[in-house]
């Protein structure tokens, strides 16, 4: 082979499931005599995780690993840094793994670190909940800003997240909010957007869905300018703070003009929302907490310690700042006025009436 080989080559090479596999490894018991045997056979041949056969000692490396989807994206610059801070308090060292937002790649990064660490932190995983949970059964797994049952995880208050800044809205008599979706297989995205739908019903705010746009970029931002500006929304939610910004960016190529003709709400609270102009309004999650916690939960339970089966809600809080203000009765600039809709806009936008599900 020209890689280290995964659970999946062990399983056909056996002529098993991947799952037997991964039960004979942690409870050998459960698993046939002669199957387990033919699978530790294999796995010696193959040379899968060695030192993680029965009888053969476990190495202790005093490292884990940090898998975080694009490493590019400020949301995850304290994260990394709340984790290695944490990590060295403990005597442990960080090994990071950048997936660029793909599922695929990141189970295989994922899988071959598993023999050189002692537990993995993954951050907005975009794997299926099944290959997390497979991961779960051969190292100690946390995941953050991820509801998985039977596996550890650590949350930001979305819900709470978006009602303060729906509120906030609101209350500068905005009636009629757009959010800018994130990723399709982002867990934190589709939890928002319910969270959205629901607020806005009792509010009595209508909301409406631009996306997803793909990637959560500066580039991605600008590129659905358009398309937010040919609705009639006077207000803008977007999925984190780089979507907004580079939304932004793009409404005032536009001539739209921002808060003036459109306010704008972004999430994570980065140090990008700090430095643009305007000064964006955003709801600030606590991230360098999630890395400190995330690592502390690990090590404990590298340690011998049982996680809990509830995921832990870390709070947020609405930092308000230039880019939202009072609602205009005319809200609409000559500049949206004029915007063309393109066919794809109407389509990818839905519409939630105040009173409806």
């Amino acid at each position: 082979m020209d890689r280290r080989p995964t659970i999946y080559d062990v399983a056909e090479a056996a002529g098993v499931s991947a799952s037997t596999v991964s039960r004979a490894f942690a409870r050998p018991g459960r698993v046939n005599a002669g199957t387990a045997a033919r699978i530790f056979e294999v796995a010696k041949e193959l040379g899968y995780r060695t030192s993680a056969l029965p009888g053969l000692t476990t190495t202790h490396t005093r490292s884990l690993a940090l898998v975080v989807t694009d490493i590019t994206n400020p949301f995850y610059a304290e994260i990394i840094r709340g984790a290695h801070e944490a990590a060295g308090e403990l005597g442990y060292t960080i090994l990071l793994s950048h997936t660029q937002e793909d599922a695929q790649l990141e189970r295989t990064w994922t899988e071959r670190e598993l023999s050189g660490v002692e537990g993995v932190l993954l951050t907005s995983s975009r794997m299926s909940d099944s290959a997390i949970r497979m991961l779960a059964k051969q190292k100690p797994v946390v995941v953050l800003n991820r509801a998985l049952p039977e596996v550890p995880s650590l949350l930001v208050d979305n819900a709470r997240g978006v009602r303060r800044a729906l509120e906030h809205l609101g209350g500068l008599g905005h009636r009629s909010v757009l959010y800018v979706a994130g990723p399709e297989t982002s867990w934190t995205d589709g939890t928002r957007w319910q969270a959205l739908r629901e607020a806005g019903c009792e509010l009595e705010i209508k909301v409406r869905r631009v996306g997803p746009v793909g990637g959560p970029t500066l580039r991605a931002g600008h590129a659905v300018a358009e398309q937010v500006a040919s609705h009639e929304a006077s207000a803008v939610i977007a999925y984190n703070d780089v979507l907004a910004i580079g939304l932004m960016h793009g409404l005032r190529a536009l001539g739209v003009r921002v808060p003036e003709d459109l306010s704008v709400v972004g999430f994570d609270n980065t140090l990008l929302a700090e430095i643009v102009s305007p000064q964006l309004t955003t709801v600030a999650a606590p991230l360098h907490a999630l890395g400190t916690t995330g690592v502390r939960n690990l090590v404990g339970m590298i340690r011998g310690a049982v996680p809990s089966r509830e995921p832990r809600v870390l709070p947020v809080r609405l930092v308000v700042r230039g880019s939202t203000a009072q609602r205009r009765r005319n809200s609409t600039s000559p500049a949206r006025g004029t915007t063309k809709t393109s066919g794809s806009a109407s389509a990818a936008a839905t519409s939630i009436d105040a009173g409806s599900r």
